[in-house]
């Protein structure tokens, strides 16, 4: 979900929630609508045959998007700079889902989870294999709603409010820009407005990449929907876009979407004129058309007829072969009984569109799988939970709808459909994170092949992410948090050999925060995502936020991938297990598992630094860079500029005629490092113009700035922001160094601006360093 900044604008949140009267949504749980056939079917909304009694087509719009077009090249395209302190536009500030968080019956007996993973779980977790820093909070918002997907050659990231592509080992190759970036000359609100809600997703059967953002304006401009799709399967290329208002009157809050063969399709909660609750809005969009860029329709169901307390629905996101012709999305959503449901469950929906005729389109319920019971009453649906290290302040566990995604895998045999949330896994308000494989074997019909809830210790996880590769295997992402550390990112899985029921495969850190957030909104999420490279159908990659200096709403950003023992392409077929496998008994101890002992070579992920200083002697005019050397800390788009530099006609890297900057404070983790195999620094830059060759020099020290390696230099700057890397995983810079080398104290990088014979003024836009040890 969205942000509630400008931070300003939460001061009087407290105010407003006790203002809010849910018009439309009863204080208590209602009833559900009539009682389920025994497989949980017997509810269709939509479909042409209403003189059955089968279904009605009240509730259907069928709308085509308003506005279409080709953009040019992104490449070509100057990105837009993201608001600073932009206003909230998600509903997710004020509201609770019904039946779920402070609406759900508080009083309702405590409920154990019946599923615990609470034992010790293996060492052995695989060490990450790319890990770096995508995008920061460059608007001043929260929370990030963090999510992005992997290609062939690229990782495309988007969070509130702004995008990035960067290639597979973390260097940037476009942005960070604006949401609003890719509609640039578009017209409309999807140029003018920039509200984020974003979802990044690859569409693997056709080569393409598929963003959405919402525009909300409200009022005589509705709400709307901004879809792109790709060109080609080049991020950087040209786009089809596209506008397709939502509704007049009903808010399009918290979309997320699934790719299928058939469509785009998509889950949002609707409020009535963004302060009322209308129902869970479930939408597909035409993908055939929109792959070639020509106008394409919408076709869209409201349930709040159906269930009004229907809501935290997702729709089903395909990972490696198409299902079988005419197989409809799958929805999916997890209900507490708690809640006013008739039990602990996951409901799954078909939609089923019917582009030749669309009034024949149908959503029908499919199941109602009684689960493992489970609590997600986290803290009472208050957003102050999860414990953080240093602060009172606490974060939000958003244990009220399933987290994104839920992922759909076809084995031929079998389907599969991934899905987790946050619950309670003690009763005492610790989150532990519950996890799905639903399966469908030979087309009998959904059941729970096996469950769990992930909490082997007192630390709270939540926030998760789950998918499955092509051997099997599944890899979970999470944030992890208590009140002795502070929030970090974690990963773990299991093989697909492995017993049902558990993570087994140890947890590994993406990336340890070494700050808290401190902002009284509590905000964090709202999701994450876990995705699986298409390239090999068995690498997951994980990317969510983190803070590395405490503060109100400083988040930043990790994205990393990690990769289970046993996965080769094409993986082997698991042997199919039957369905609702009784569950082992709890606190079972789960040996470690060998063929998951760490690589020897690992490194630190690309760190930034958080102090800098000029060099105030022998170095050009003797301040460095003058204007805000902090910007250099992040790769935003914000500067730190050295103006008038690079004189004394010649290029001499150490000439006393050039300015100069140290950086330091990189914050390195090395755990058992016994050698450092090499040193990488990452340069993101510009110059204001290309003449007398200017470029940046590095060089680096390990005794606080004594002694310096010989410089390395980058090519001749370009006149817009560009990344320069400098030395490589292998590359130590003429010294052996020791990881004491590394500290605080020890470790320092030089910046050295560097032009011929006439002055240039130099824009840094970040400067970070990734170490590689073993």
């Amino acid at each position: 979900m969205k942000h509630i900044k400008g931070i300003a604008a939460i001061i009087s949140l407290a105010a407003v929630i006790a203002a809010i009267a849910f018009v439309s949504r009863p204080s208590a749980p209602t009833p559900r609508f009539a009682p389920l056939a025994p497989n949980g079917e017997g509810v269709t909304v939509g479909g042409s045959d209403k003189s059955s009694g089968k279904g009605s087509d009240d509730q259907e719009e069928v709308v085509t998007g308003i506005k279409n077009d080709v953009s040019a090249p992104l490449s070509s395209i100057i990105p837009i700079e993201a608001e600073k302190n932009a206003q909230d536009a998600d509903m997710n500030k004020i509201f609770t889902l019904p039946g779920r968080g402070t609406t759900m019956n508080l009083n309702a007996p405590v409920e154990m989870d019946a599923a615990v993973q609470a034992a010790p779980i293996s060492p052995n977790a695989p060490v990450t294999i790319a890990n770096f820093d995508g995008v920061s909070n460059i608007s001043g918002v929260l929370p990030p709603d963090t999510n992005g997907d992997v290609g062939p050659n690229h990782y495309m990231q988007w969070v509130n409010l702004s995008f990035a592509i960067y290639s597979k080992t973390g260097a940037l190759l476009y942005g960070p820009a604006a949401g609003n970036t890719l509609w640039a000359g578009f017209g409309g609100v999807c140029q003018t407005t920039n509200n984020g809600d974003p979802i990044v997703l690859y569409d693997q059967l056709a080569d393409r990449w598929m963003v959405s953002q919402f525009a909300v304006p409200g009022g005589a401009s509705g709400y709307h929907q901004c879809i792109a799709v790709s060109q080609t399967g080049d991020p950087t290329g040209a786009w089809y876009r596209y506008d397709f208002l939502w509704s007049n009157t009903n808010m399009n809050d918290y979309p997320h979407f699934g790719v299928w063969p058939d469509g785009y399709y998509m889950a949002v909660h609707e409020f009535a004129n963004a302060a009322t609750w209308a129902g869970q809005g479930v939408a597909v969009f035409e993908r055939e058309k929109m792959l070639q860029g020509l106008p394409a329709r919408m076709v869209k169901f409201n349930l709040y007829s159906t269930d009004p307390n229907m809501g935290g629905m997702l729709p089903t996101d395909l990972d490696g072969p198409a299902p079988a012709a005419g197989t409809p999305n799958y929805f999916v959503e997890p209900d507490d009984n708690a809640g006013g449901f008739p039990q602990d469950q996951v409901q799954i929906w078909a939609f089923h569109v019917d582009w030749a005729n669309t009034a024949n389109s149908t959503f029908s319920r499919v199941a109602a799988l009684a689960t493992a019971a489970f609590d997600s009453n986290m803290c009472n649906g208050a957003r102050t939970c999860i414990p953080q290290s240093g602060t009172t302040a606490k974060l939000d566990a958003i244990a009220d709808r399933a987290m994104y995604r839920a992922q759909y895998r076809n084995f031929g045999g079998y389907e599969t459909i991934m899905l987790n949330h946050t619950v309670d896994a003690t009763s005492t308000d610790r989150a532990g994170i519950r996890w799905y494989e639903l399966r469908n074997t030979g087309g009998t019909g959904w059941g729970i092949n096996q469950q769990s809830t992930f909490s082997p210790d007192a630390t709270h996880r939540w926030m998760g992410s789950v998918a499955m590769n092509s051997a099997g295997d599944i890899g979970l992402g999470y944030s992890a948090s208590s009140s002795t550390m502070f929030p970090a990112l974690r990963y773990t899985g299991r093989l697909a050999t492995d017993p049902l029921n558990s993570m087994t495969q140890g947890e590994g850190t993406l990336i340890a925060g070494t700050g808290a957030q401190t902002h009284t909104a509590a905000r964090w999420g709202d999701y994450s995502m876990l995705s699986v490279d298409p390239v090999d159908d068995c690498t997951f990659w994980f990317t969510s936020e983190y803070v590395q200096t405490t503060g109100s709403a400083s988040w930043r950003t990790r994205i990393g991938s990690f990769k289970l023992a046993n996965c080769a392409a094409p993986g082997p077929t698991p042997t199919p297990g039957p369905t609702n496998t009784p569950l082992p008994p709890t606190n079972t101890p789960i040996p470690p598992t060998p063929t998951n002992t760490p690589l020897p070579v690992t490194n630190t992920g690309f760190m930034a630094p958080s102090a800098n200083a000029a060099v105030t002697t022998s170095a050009g005019d003797n301040n460095g860079y003058q204007t805000t050397p902090i910007n250099a800390y992040l790769a935003d788009g914000l500067f730190a500029v050295d103006t008038s530099s690079g004189t004394n006609n010649n290029t001499n890297c150490t000439n006393n005629g050039k300015d100069k900057h140290q950086f330091y404070n990189y914050n390195f983790s090395t755990p058992g490092a016994t050698a450092i195999n090499g040193i990488e620094v990452k340069l993101t830059g510009k110059v204001n113009s290309t003449t007398s060759s200017p470029k940046f020099c590095v060089q680096l020290s390990w005794n606080g700035g004594t002694t310096w390696t010989t410089a390395k230099s980058t090519t001749t700057l370009s006149t817009t922001n560009s990344t320069y890397t400098l030395g490589t995983s292998a590359d130590t810079w003429g010294h052996v160094w020791l990881p004491t080398e590394l500290s605080n104290t020890n470790f320092r990088i030089r910046i050295i601006d560097v032009a011929g014979s006439s002055a240039r003024t130099f824009s840094l836009d970040a400067v970070s360093v990734q170490v590689t040890y073993h």
